[in-house]
C-alpha cells in the first residue's frame, strides 16, 4: 500500500512538472503579427525583396512573428505610408522622402546632384550618413534601415550625342528634379507619372529625367530612344523602411535583434536589387531601339558645375534652420570620392 501511495506521488509530481514545463512555453508561443506596407506593385522586384524581408523574419524568429504584406498601397497611400508608420495604421512602411517636402531637410542634401553612380553606392552612402547625423526629422519611427534608387538620367524621344542638345526641349520633371532640368536648358514640364506615356506620344514632353527603370515599369522604352549616361548629375531617390515607434519598443529584445539583423543584411540586396533593374530596363529600351550615349568626361564636369547653384541653395537652406548642411553636404561628397 505505501509502495502503491510512493508510485503515485511521483506520477503525481511528473504530471505536475510536465505542465510547469509547458506554460512557458506556450506562452512564448505566442505571436506578434505586423503589417507591413509597400508602395510598389506586388509583382515588382522591390515588393518581392520586401516580402522576401517579411519571410526572413518569421523563419529567424520561428514564427513568433507573423507579417501581413501588402503591396501597392493597398493599406496606406503611397503618400501616406510614412505618416500610416507614424500613426499605427500600419507597424512597417516602405516610403520615399521625396513625397513629403520639407519633413526631411537635411536629408534632401544626399538627393541632390552630387554624382551617385548606382544604387549600391548611393544606399551605402545614405546609411553611413544616417549613422553619423541621425537627424531628429526621423525621431517620430523606428528607422530599420535606408536606400537609394539608381541616378536619373536625360531619358529622350531623339538621341543627344552632347548636353547642349538639351536647351528648349520639354521635360517632364517634377519637385527638385525641375530645378535640374533647367540649369540644364531645357523645360520643365508637370505631367503626373501616370500620364507620361501619352504626353510622350503628343509631344507634349520630348523626355523624362528618372531613373533608368521607369523605361520598363512605365513601358516609356517602346518610346523613347537616347539615355544620356551623365554622371556629372547623378541625383537619386531616397527611400526607407521604417517601423512605428510603440510597436517597435513594444517588441521583445531577441525580437528586435532579429528584425535588426535581417534588416541591416537587407540594406546591400535591395540596393542590388535595384541596380538589377536599372539593367534590365535599359536592355529592354535598347531591344525597342534606344541608344545610350555615355557623356565625355568634359560635358560631365561642366554638368557638375552647372549643379553647383542647386548645392549652394541647399545649403543656405539648411543654414536658415539650424541645421548641419555643410557639414551633411561635405560628408556626401567625401564618401563618394573615398567610394567610388
Amino acid at each position: 500500500m505505501k509502495n502503491r501511495n510512493r508510485s503515485c506521488f511521483v506520477l503525481l509530481f511528473v504530471v505536475l512538472c510536465v505542465f510547469v514545463l509547458a506554460c512557458p512555453a506556450q506562452s512564448q508561443e505566442k505571436v506578434i503579427r505586423l503589417k507591413y506596407t509597400v508602395f510598389s506593385p506586388p509583382m515588382s522586384r522591390l515588393a518581392g525583396v520586401a516580402e522576401q524581408w517579411c519571410k526572413e523574419v518569421e523563419k529567424r524568429s520561428n514564427g513568433r512573428v507573423k507579417i501581413a504584406f501588402f503591396a501597392g498601397g493597398t493599406l496606406v497611400p503611397a503618400p501616406q505610408s510614412y505618416e500610416g508608420a507614424v500613426r499605427g495604421i500600419t507597424d512597417i512602411s516602405l516610403t520615399a522622402q521625396q513625397w513629403m517636402a520639407g519633413r526631411f531637410p537635411l536629408t534632401e542634401g544626399v538627393a541632390l546632384p552630387i554624382g551617385v553612380k548606382n544604387a549600391v553606392q548611393g544606399t551605402k552612402l545614405i546609411n553611413a550618413w544616417y549613422q553619423k547625423f541621425r537627424p531628429k526629422e526621423y525621431d517620430d519611427v523606428k528607422v530599420l534601415y535606408m536606400f537609394t534608387s539608381g541616378p536619373s538620367h536625360f531619358m529622350t524621344l531623339k538621341q543627344l550625342t552632347s548636353i547642349k542638345q538639351l536647351k528648349g526641349l520639354k521635360i517632364r520633371a517634377a519637385g527638385e528634379t525641375s530645378k535640374i532640368v533647367s540649369v540644364m536648358g531645357a523645360v520643365p514640364v508637370s505631367v503626373p507619372i501616370s500620364d507620361a506615356y501619352e504626353a510622350f506620344q503628343r509631344g507634349v514632353c520630348e523626355g523624362v529625367l528618372l531613373a533608368a527603370e521607369t523605361l520598363k515599369a512605365f513601358r516609356w522604352g517602346d518610346l523613347l530612344k537616347g539615355l544620356q549616361w551623365n554622371e556629372g548629375i547623378g541625383s537619386i531617390s531616397t527611400l526607407l523602411v521604417v517601423m512605428n515607434k510603440q510597436k517597435w519598443n513594444n517588441l521583445p529584445p531577441d525580437i528586435q535583434k532579429i528584425i535588426q539583423q535581417v534588416s541591416d543584411e537587407w540594406i546591400e540586396k535591395t540596393a542590388t536589387a535595384w541596380d538589377d533593374i536599372d539593367r534590365e530596363a535599359i536592355e529592354f529600351a535598347k531591344s525597342k531601339g534606344m541608344k545610350v550615349y555615355r557623356i565625355p568626361k568634359e560635358e560631365e564636369a561642366i554638368t557638375a558645375q552647372k549643379m553647383k547653384p542647386l548645392l549652394d541653395a541647399y545649403l543656405v537652406n539648411m543654414k536658415k534652420q539650424g541645421l548641419p548642411g555643410e557639414e551633411s553636404l561635405k560628408f556626401c561628397l567625401d564618401f563618394l570620392k573615398a567610394n567610388p
